[in-house]
């Protein structure tokens, strides 16, 4: 699946008093009417549990200058939220600061995936940070296994079946 380019988000959430998340960049659109949205959790996960538990949560849409915040809740190491910067939201929630889009939602549906966890999000509010005048950002993207769109170093194996489809759906 490398050869899909996804973007990448963070997904916070408070658990007590804690906050808590996780890097995530299986994030999509669902619906409009409700409006829902979905992100992938490993169960095995630390902080995926104590999100549901919580019940409402936020994802943070990365620009491509945020790898820092992407490593820090991409680790499963150290305190994600040490010496950073977040507002609690309306819906209380920990909103990431200077991130592309913020998307508030309330689990509406848990699916199994095998590992993983299809969470249905129902929207609460959306907040876009685009300032008067500002320089229009980039959003993180992660495609062939690191991130950002670039030229292959080396060509690909070729197709084993001769057909020009590498996975062989005809």
């Amino acid at each position: 699946m490398a050869e899909f380019a996804t973007g990448v988000t963070v997904v916070t959430a408070i658990d007590g008093d804690e906050p808590v998340g996780f890097a995530c960049q299986s994030f999509a659109s669902v619906s409009l009417e409700p409006p829902l949205i979905l992100f992938c959790a490993d169960r095995r996960g630390r902080s995926w549990p104590r999100i549901r538990s919580a019940g409402r949560f936020c994802v943070n849409v990365l620009g491509e200058d945020q790898a820092d915040l992407c490593a820090r809740f991409g680790s499963s190491r150290g305190l994600k939220y040490e010496g950073l910067e977040w507002d609690l939201s309306p819906h209380g929630t920990p909103q990431l600061r200077d991130v592309l889009l913020n998307v508030h939602a309330e689990v509406h549906a848990v699916h199994e995936a095998g590992d993983h966890d299809v969470v249905i999000g129902r929207v609460l509010s959306v907040r876009v940070h685009e300032a008067p005048g500002a320089v229009w950002r980039r959003p993180m993207l992660f495609f062939r296994s690191r991130f950002g769109v670039h030229p292959p170093e080396v060509p690909f194996a070729p197709d084993p079946w001769g057909e020009g489809d590498r996975w062989g759906w005809g």
